[in-house]
């Protein structure tokens, strides 16, 4: 992995060198299972005499021609670059190649379909692996036209960025498809999808009356599973919105969509060629949270074909400035234009606290980091530029006002088409449209760590009247800024059965400490909010009498948006040891049970089996994870049948009922003999139950392999890879181990599903071993192994669960003797952190 290490150093003096205008990249998919041949011709212009270098990971080089000139492959090419020198002030370089097909999700990914033995390829080139295809300036600035020509079994679809052509008999069952260029355009957004996929086809007509085709593929074995209408129903929402509010047509030709195997992320925004993991396409009974971040993320990359695609940051760390835009242009886009009225209560559940608890490792960074090398953005694709980003630019967006975001961000699209861009670019814009000056909130805001704690300090006379009310803003040691804050501070009071809002007061809270004198004399309220509706990122904290208050009444809250952030901030206290896990086990089981907002649910039923199995003092650990297992399944039983929560308690015992006195409910419900109203145990849902069994020792690989032959697919491949890391023993963990570690042929979607198996423990003295053998091997996975299985492992099976003072020290110890290597470091750093926050956790919750 170092030698494929591109810095930024390296970046800007190949820019300073090199203007790329076109490639013609000719492939042929038809040599065999392990390599392609690739054909790049790429023409630029250079400074005359200079040297330089083209990126391109090759298995064999056959040929390199410069300016018609032969090199010797051998003395060029190292496998991973090929030196340039030389140049001429117009050139044309030709690189001729095999290439390999990955199993990582990363290059030219090749799956066979267990199901019918079928290829199917797709490419994932962010960051850095465009390079895995055809020979390339591997960094985003560098854009280009890019042509296409593609030879492949004659009863393939291939898609690229533009519309598909018609394909050119080749002879032996083979066709060659010609592509049109493509306009100028990163590397990292190209893609090719080859395969007998299966494909529902449709149209809309853009605002600029053209007529843009639309696509959604997945496998043939998934089609039946497919379900298009709805999917061209969110782009079609998604295309209107966009069009109207952003006041720029789509700028491609046409729009595809494309579900595919083994994927390692959500999705990805290649130009006119979206690919998703085809986990969203349900062949099992899913939550209405992931049919809901299903269209947040249809729209998330919809959004990108503008900012990402069409304009494009310079370096990449600007990063954060295309997926925090996608993710506050998807979340609007889905509760303006979408059935899914409530996504800033998930925004708020799922992205803010993902942002809150990123803001708090050490490893937090500016939401505008510095980016040294392409390590450095492989491990930045964190919270901060997702979540904390996109929770900024919602302020941002307030702070100017919505209508001038909006012509801000049009007039960016208008000025900068096709360009590469900086961050005070945009300011740039939404400064004019606003009259707002942007550069200290950029500096308050992107440019410093952390995230600050925002509590009331509130003085009660003995009618229970408001005698004084104050807004503390703390920040760490570590990261002390202290930010400007425009919130809402609401009152709720209990009547007729409902919590809700009787006043509500909205300012700006700056410095340490902000009076609010507006509330003296009023009467307490049951429970007072701060942040109410979500203006402001910022940890919140309940007093003490609306922390009582909510353990007991929380279910009560009418809206869901203030439920959320109650949910929020019991947590967060939880997290930071300031309130034992123990309430917020007991705020879970009194409360849960009327949450109507499925991805608040979810995150909530997650956050408490954290709670339980790593926060608990350890001798109350055992009790508190049986005490939730069962009360999960008690609230199953009593849930509306077929309901989303009926399913979610279900799914949630699953995955912890080795700890149940109720283990035997699981043998029943998975042999037929205990039945639920309303639930199914479909493929999927049979899985997790199997797991459960294994899990805890009454089901083994005979089950395991039965169950496969009944679903020998690629989900069931996946499962059956997690049940047997399951396996309760110390072989079936060394197995597991030894099938990651000691070979390196697993997929990607193979490791991780072992990883999870593999922490699977009830038991957790199986894991202990493991400690000393996770960082001897860590080294050598980092150099062996490219980015995302190294990541996988490295975070996968670190022995999170012991959650001991033996792990934090042994973490501790090989930071010490570790020094290099910052984005190995990173991972180790965050591993550490979780362990050192479950500990101070568990002194809390024994006090």
């Amino acid at each position: 992995m170092p030698g494929e290490n591109l810095t930024r150093v390296e970046a800007e003096e190949r820019a300073a060198l090199v203007t790329v205008h076109d490639y013609d990249v000719v492939l042929d998919l038809t040599t065999g299972p392990e390599t392609f041949l690739s054909d790049t011709t790429v023409r630029f212009t250079a400074s005359a005499g200079a040297s330089t270098f083209i990126d391109a990971i090759t298995r064999t080089v056959h040929s390199v021609v410069l300016n018609g000139q032969e090199l010797d492959p051998a003395a060029v090419s190292d496998g991973v670059r090929i030196a340039l020198d030389g140049l001429a002030e117009e050139n044309e370089l030709r690189v001729v190649a095999e290439m390999v097909y990955m199993n990582t999700g990363e290059g030219l990914h090749r799956f066979v379909d267990p199901v019918d033995d079928e290829v199917y390829l797709y490419s994932q080139f962010e960051v850095p692996d465009s390079r895995r295809m055809y020979a390339v300036f591997e960094q985003p600035d560098l854009k280009a036209r890019f042509r296409f020509t593609v030879t492949a079994p004659s009863a393939w679809e291939v898609v690229s960025n533009q519309p598909t052509p018609e394909p050119v008999d080749a002879g032996e069952g083979r066709a060659t498809w010609s592509f049109e260029p493509t306009p100028p355009i990163s590397s990292y957004i190209t893609a090719l999808i080859a395969g007998p996929y299966h494909v529902v086809r449709s149209e809309l007509t853009s605002s600029d009356g053209r007529t843009i085709p639309l696509g959604v593929f997945s496998r043939k074995s998934l089609a039946e599973y497919l379900d298009a209408d709805y999917i061209f129903e969110k782009t079609r929402q998604g295309f209107a919105y966009f069009e109207e509010k952003f006041g720029v047509a789509y700028p491609f030709d046409k729009y595809d969509q494309l579900f595919v195997p083994e994927y390692n992320a959500g999705a990805m925004e290649n130009a006119g060629a979206v690919t998703f993991t085809e986990t969203y396409v349900f062949r099992s009974k899913v939550t209405d949270a992931v049919k809901e971040r299903r269209v947040v993320t249809i729209l998330h990359e919809l959004a990108h074909m503008w900012f990402g695609d069409l304009v494009t940051m310079r370096w990449w760390n600007d990063l954060w400035l295309n997926e925090s835009f996608a993710e506050w242009a998807s979340t609007i886009a889905t509760a303006e234009a979408t059935e899914w009225h409530e996504a800033w209560t998930t925004f708020n559940a799922m992205e803010k606290s993902w942002g809150y608890a990123q803001d708090q490792l050490p490893s937090t960074h500016p939401i505008v980091a510095t980016i040294n090398d392409l390590e450095d953005v492989q491990v930045n694709f964190d919270g901060i530029t997702y979540a904390k980003g996109g929770s900024v630019l919602k302020q941002l967006a307030a702070w100017v006002g919505i209508d001038a975001f909006f012509a801000g961000v049009s007039a960016y699209f208008e000025k900068h088409a096709w360009g590469n861009t900086r961050l005070a670019d945009l300011l740039a814009e939404l400064e004019t449209t606003s009259g707002r000056e942007l550069t200290s909130w950029s500096q308050a805001w992107l440019e410093t760590a952390g995230v600050n704690t925002l509590r009331p300090e509130i003085a009660v006379d003995a009618e229970g009247a408001i005698t004084s009310f104050a807004v503390l803003q703390s920040a760490v040691a570590e990261h002390p800024t202290i930010r400007p804050h425009r919130l809402a501070i609401g009152f709720y009071t209990l009547a007729d059965g409902a919590l809700v809002r009787t006043r509500r007061v909205e300012l700006d809270v700056d410095g340490e400490r902000t009076e609010v004198a507006e509330l003296a004399g009023l009467a307490r309220p049951d429970l007072i909010l701060l942040n109410d509706d979500d203006l402001a990122y910022a940890k919140i904290r309940l007093d003490d009498a609306s922390h009582a208050f909510a353990l007991a009444h929380l279910s009560e809250i009418s809206d869901p948006l203030a439920r959320a952030l109650v949910w929020g901030a019991v947590w967060d206290a939880t997290r930071d040891a300031e309130t034992p896990a123990r309430d917020y086990l007991e705020l879970v089981t009194r409360n849960i049970a009327a949450e109507t907002e499925s991805t608040t649910l979810r995150i909530v039923l997650n956050q408490s089996v954290l709670a339980a199995g790593s926060y608990t003092a350890p001798a109350d650990r055992a009790d508190a994870l049986r005490t939730l297992a069962d009360a999960l399944w008690g609230l199953a039983e009593q849930a509306a049948p077929g309901s989303d929560a009926q399913f979610q308690f279900v799914k949630f015992f699953a995955a912890i009922a080795e700890h149940s006195s109720k283990i035997d409910v699981v043998e029943r419900l998975f042999a037929g003999e205990l039945a639920l109203a309303g639930l199914a145990v479909d493929t999927d849902l049979g899985w997790e139950l199997l797991i459960a069994l294994v899990a805890a020792g009454r089901a083994g690989g005979d089950e395991i392999d039965a169950r496969l032959t009944e679903d020998n697919t690629a989900s069931g491949q996946q499962s059956a890879a997690h049940a047997r890391a399951a396996i309760p023993t110390a072989e079936g963990k060394a197995a597991a181990w030894a099938s990651l570690i000691d070979v390196d042929t697993a997929p990607n979607a193979i490791v991780r599903a072992t990883a999870l198996g593999f922490k699977r423990a009830a038991d957790r003295s199986l894991l202990e071993p493991y400690v000393e053998r996770y960082f001897d091997a860590l080294e050598g996975i980092w150099q062996g192994r490219s980015y995302h299985i190294a990541n996988a492992l490295i975070v996968g099976l670190y022995p999170s669960p012991l959650a001991d003072r033996h792990l934090a020290d042994a973490s501790r110890a090989w930071l010490d003797a570790h020094p290099g290597t910052p984005a190995l470091r990173r991972l180790v750093i965050e591993n550490l952190a979780g362990v050192d926050r479950a500990l101070a956790a568990q002194t809390r919750d024994a006090a």
